[in-house]
């Protein structure tokens, strides 16, 4: 059994190969997105057992995504191949330093998953499982399969892991703040912006933040390059961010949160854990591309 299920949708990514706007960009890169396997690829990579699971349309750009998640050791036993579904596109789109994200993932094979596609999952035999907000916001059907997920693992010995991911590009903010905010409320361990918490609840500072969710879990805030700091109800712990030449912002949430995730299960300390976050997340903003692996550093 995996010590770590992540859930959620993966989409073609095509971004320009060096990190020019689209309209002025010729060469393109075409690679795998997704916040949930982003996390399971960098798991993996670490020497976990993980799998991955989701909905594919039965295109070569599903079977692009599936073959290469399996190549670097994810599970995707639980990644059903939908005939009437595509899978879902979407471009990064590199500007001045700030990446604007368009998204062609309405009706993708994804976005069909619900309350079904968790029945044969091992929820229960798995020590974390890992979604997002993302997922939450992709159809109704998705967004009470993870209102079902949170209530199966509620009470029980599995973690819940959620990354609170607030897309614009997938819903407004009027309806994702307090679907998000309950969900994050559900959860055992949740990761959240600080940037993206004041806008959707208006909050200021991660204490308040911290304050708001109000979950006798553990709750970390990510405050862009300044450092990300945990709460739990034993007190709080700042670490810095590492300094770093930024080629790309988008995909480093979902790095920090599976280098974090990996300090726990490795019992590392709050210190070790959110070092361990920001080790990741410093290699994903030197890419343009989600998930970068450690071999890509040396090539």
């Amino acid at each position: 059994m995996p010590e770590f299920l992540c859930i959620g949708e993966t989409m073609t990514l095509v971004a320009p190969v060096d990190a020019t706007p689209l309209h002025t960009a010729d060469l393109f890169t075409l690679h795998m997105g997704g916040a949930e396997s982003t996390v399971a690829l960098y798991l993996a990579e670490l020497g976990h057992e993980v799998s991955w699971a989701s909905a594919v349309g039965a295109d070569p750009l599903g079977r692009r995504i599936v073959d290469a998640i399996a190549s670097h050791g994810v599970d995707i036993s639980h990644v059903s191949v939908r005939e009437d579904a595509p899978t879902g596109v979407y471009f990064k789109d590199p500007d001045d330093g700030v990446t604007t994200v368009h998204y062609y993932r309405r009706g993708s094979a994804a976005s069909r998953m619900s309350p079904a596609t968790l029945d044969g999952l091992p929820l229960h035999r798995t020590d974390v499982v890992h979604t997002s907000g993302i997922t939450a916001g992709l159809s109704p059907t998705c967004a009470a399969m993870t209102d079902r997920l949170f209530d199966l693992c509620a009470g029980t010995s599995t973690t819940l892991s959620f990354d609170v991911n607030y897309r614009p590009g997938v819903w407004s903010r009027e309806r994702a703040a307090p679907i998000l905010l309950d969900l994050a409320r559900r959860a055992d361990i949740v990761f959240v912006g600080r940037d993206e918490a004041a806008d959707l609840w208006g909050t200021e500072d991660a204490r308040s933040i911290a304050s708001l969710v109000g979950t006798s879990g553990t709750v970390v805030i990510k405050d862009s390059d300044v450092g990300a700091t945990e709460f739990t109800l034993s007190g709080d712990v700042f670490v810095p961010a590492h300094t770093v030449e930024v080629v790309e912002v988008v995909g480093a949430g979902d790095a920090f949160a599976a280098g974090y995730l990996s300090g726990l299960r490795a019992g590392k300390d709050a210190h070790g854990r959110l070092s361990m976050g920001h080790d990741l997340a410093s290699r994903a903003l030197s890419s343009t591309t989600d998930f970068v692996p450690a071999a890509a550093l040396d090539a």
